[in-house]
């Protein structure tokens, strides 16, 4: 098949975080299974623009990009020549998959679509969740929604990576055709010694990812505070300036300025050392579609405490793979916390059986091959009507 995706950013815009990483690992792994792929995108880069070409494709690991000028250097990622070329050239494409929602490239694009007669999939990437819709701009979004929004998408054909990301969904429209398959998550095993972790005495947790109110590091930390165990908590990630200040505050107040680390952003190979050297990976978002780091963590053989609100928070559960928290109650994460504290040897049999479990769930061909048959389903649909 030939199949188009359209981004409001791609890599190298690491800035955006794991979905730039999810996009991308789909992208390549369907052309390893024989697919073409074109990507349509903008030279968003944050506040920034990417130094990419703009009047010619580039081949990433085999996928062809195409970067756009944005006119806008905000979230609304505005691009009006992405609009020309999608318009002239959406229809001769066999799938199209768009991803991201609340901004105006994306709902622009799902015009064009709807117009063109093209049905595209539509991985909405955690932006129709209850805890985006009703947070910021949350007045705008619902006026959006209601005069245009809800029209286009009835017009697409839903994927999601997790079943949190499929309830919130069926909020908007129970009615919506679609499909569940979890992300491809880019996975450099570590070698055996890597895996064995350590043993120092200390309950060592991890905590990456941007450090944002989002991920309820602060929820994390308040929970932390009364522990009656000896912990060490490392915290990777970088955040705005402000929000790490209010963070090292509570942990000033508390006392755990000798328990708590700084450890900086780790990059696509050393984030697999790090997470291998902690007990425990720890995550008490307030959302999270899916949570790529899960899966990272896991695939090292490090169990999870996440919150019920992370997408991947059933699957935890259900294979065994660490514990799930509610984060209203402070209380109760912190008992979730000394239950895994305790549990040495429920910790020793994760660490010796996730990874042969995240190698069978996340095998990257069978993943691609899933996706490949989604877009055809989609066609089958086109066609029977």
């Amino acid at each position: 098949m030939n199949i188009l995706f359209i981004v409001p950013s791609y890599k190298p815009a690491y800035i955006y975080g794991g979905p730039i990483v999810s996009v991308a690992r789909l992208a390549e792994s369907l052309v390893q299974i024989g697919h073409s792929v074109t990507v349509y995108t903008t030279t968003a880069n944050g506040k920034t623009e990417l130094d990419m070409p703009l009047n010619e494709p580039v081949m990433m690991d085999g996928v062809q990009v195409r970067f756009f000028k944005r006119i806008t250097k905000d979230h609304t990622h505005v691009s009006p020549s992405l609009w020309k070329e999608t318009w002239s050239t959406v229809d001769r494409y066999d799938a199209v998959h768009i991803h991201s929602w609340w901004n105006f490239l994306i709902m622009g694009a799902s015009l064009i679509c709807t117009m063109k007669g093209v049905k595209p999939v539509l991985s909405p990437r955690g932006m129709l969740c209850e805890y985006i819709f009703n947070s910021k701009n949350q007045l705008k979004k619902k006026v959006l929604h209601n005069v245009i929004g809800r029209y286009l998408l009835s017009k697409t054909y839903l994927h999601v990576t997790s079943q949190v990301e499929w309830n919130d969904c069926m909020r908007l429209n129970n009615t919506w055709r679609g499909g569940l398959i979890y992300n491809i998550v880019d996975l450099p095993y570590l070698p055996e010694e890597k895996i064995n972790g350590k043993d120092d005495g200390i309950f060592t947790i991890s905590f990456l990812s941007r450090v944002d109110p989002k991920k309820g590091l602060d929820i994390l930390l308040h929970a932390l505070a009364k522990v009656d165990f000896n912990y060490r908590l490392r915290i990777a990630g970088s955040g705005e300036d402000a929000y790490v200040a209010y963070l090292k505050g509570i942990i000033r107040d508390n006392g755990m300025e000798d328990k708590v680390e700084w450890v900086g952003w780790k990059g696509s190979v050393e984030k697999f050392s790090f997470f291998a050297e902690s007990d425990l990976f720890a995550l008490t978002s307030h959302n999270e579609n899916f949570a790529v780091v899960v899966i990272e963590s896991l695939s090292v053989g490090t169990p999870v405490l996440v919150s019920e609100h992370v997408g991947l928070a059933k699957y935890v559960q259900e294979k065994g793979l660490g514990w799930v928290t509610g984060i209203s109650d402070v209380e109760e994460v912190r008992e979730k916390l000394r239950q895994a504290w305790l549990a040495r040897d429920e910790r020793r049999r994760i660490r010796t059986e996730a990874v042969e479990v995240i190698r069978q769930d996340f095998n990257e061909s069978k993943l691609a091959t899933d996706y490949a048959d989604m877009y055809q389903n989609v066609n089958d649909i086109k066609v029977k009507r």
